[in-house]
């Protein structure tokens, strides 16, 4: 992923930085980064904030693990729609 890639994927979910450097979607949205090295592939899902620090992506997910990964590993992500807060009556 390059860094270009990451603020199109950052301005797409209206993400803001907080004090500490990290970047999160509004509306309790996630995201979901998909990761591949060496024929192995990895998926990162509900990641709540990102932070860059130089080549490196730290992603914080919400239930507060922390992943390290390395931009050049980082083949693409997603945005999750915001957590359904509740439900409606009747029939969908």
């Amino acid at each position: 992923m390059t860094e270009e890639h990451l603020t199109t994927l950052l301005n797409a979910a209206e993400a803001k930085k907080d004090e500490k450097g990290w970047v999160a979607a509004s509306d309790g949205r996630l995201f979901t980064l998909y990761v591949a090295f060496n024929g192995a592939a990895l998926t990162v899902s509900r990641v709540e904030a990102l932070r860059l620090d130089g080549k490196l992506l730290h992603a914080r997910t919400n239930r507060g693990e922390l992943y390290l990964l390395s931009m050049g590993d980082v083949y693409a992500g997603a945005i999750e729609g915001p957590t359904a807060t509740s439900r409606k009556a009747g029939f969908a």
